[in-house]
């Protein structure tokens, strides 16, 4: 993030959220600025002076549409435009901070976009990366929900007439053949167990059967965390436990078909042992 500065003598600085209630220390929201230097409003246009001007405890302010964060110490730190925000599950999202932690790993160029109403998209311009590597860069610098559903490595990036990126000539992206980190190889179910747990992924994910290899993760296949948490309650319906003999924790942490289906496999076969003991124990009873 790039510091702004504090206030100048005379002027006076806010920052509030989407509801207009102020932030918390280190919080991004919009900058208000009052003071000396703003504006009475526009002639004869209330209703753009009523956008753009906002009165807090008397004082008159000016949304700037910038989005900032301010520090313990009052430094203020620039974070993006807000319409440059998009919204996915609830989280707003600066599409700028994710592409500004992009550049940092040495790619040449790069866009994020929001594709649909789930996911977000790094198309990045580089011919000595990996998705692999990108994710794990973005992983150590942003929050889980800031990160891409999924990575577009390209040679370049299609750009119009005045050099910008153009968006409409973006290839779309292909959640399932991406999704396998080992050489895109597709494993099929070789358990029982692997069956059942890949039809609930095709089942959530809405994807054809052989789209989804068993060694796959679920949040690079097109998955996030809503989803995600959809398809625990489903093993939980399905398999008969609850979050105390089996939390959603080592799901997540061991994401793939295979992991999934030794998760649910330990429970079943607990589930036998403690069946046979209360058989044996009421017949010798």
């Amino acid at each position: 993030m790039i510091p702004i500065g504090r206030p100048l003598p005379n002027y006076r600085c806010l920052i509030h959220d989407e509801f207009e209630q102020p932030v918390f220390v280190g919080q991004a929201g919009e900058l208000l600025i009052g003071g000396v230097g703003v504006f009475v409003g526009y002639l004869n246009r209330d209703d753009l002076t009523s956008k753009v001007l906002v009165e807090v405890n008397g004082f008159k302010y000016y949304w700037t549409g910038d989005l900032v964060r301010m520090d313990s110490s009052g430094l203020i730190f620039y974070v993006g435009r807000k319409d440059n925000q998009v919204k996915i599950h609830g989280q707003r999202i600066e599409i700028g901070e994710i592409e500004r932690c992009l550049l940092d790993s040495h790619i040449s160029g790069c866009v994020a976009v929001k594709y649909g109403d789930d996911h977000l998209v790094a198309y990045v311009q580089g011919s000595d990366i990996s998705e692999e590597d990108l994710r794990t860069h973005c992983r150590a610098r942003l929050p889980p929900f800031m990160i891409p559903s999924i990575f577009v490595v390209l040679n370049n990036l299609p750009l119009n007439a005045n050099g910008k990126v153009d968006r409409k000539r973006l290839p779309s992206p292909d959640f399932y053949s991406l999704g396998d980190s080992i050489g895109n190889i597709y494993n099929s179910p070789s358990t029982e167990m692997e069956e059942r747990v890949h039809g609930l992924w095709c089942e959530i994910l809405k994807v054809p059967e052989k789209k989804i290899s068993t060694t796959a993760t679920f949040f690079t296949i097109g998955g996030h965390s809503l989803l995600f948490i959809k398809l625990y309650h489903l093993y939980q319906s399905l398999f008969s436990f609850d979050s105390r003999s089996l939390t959603i924790t080592p799901f997540l942490q061991q994401a793939t078909i295979v992991e999934h289906a030794k998760l649910l496999e330990g429970i079943r076969h607990a589930d036998k042992q403690l069946k046979a003991w209360q058989s044996l124990h009421i017949t010798e009873g």
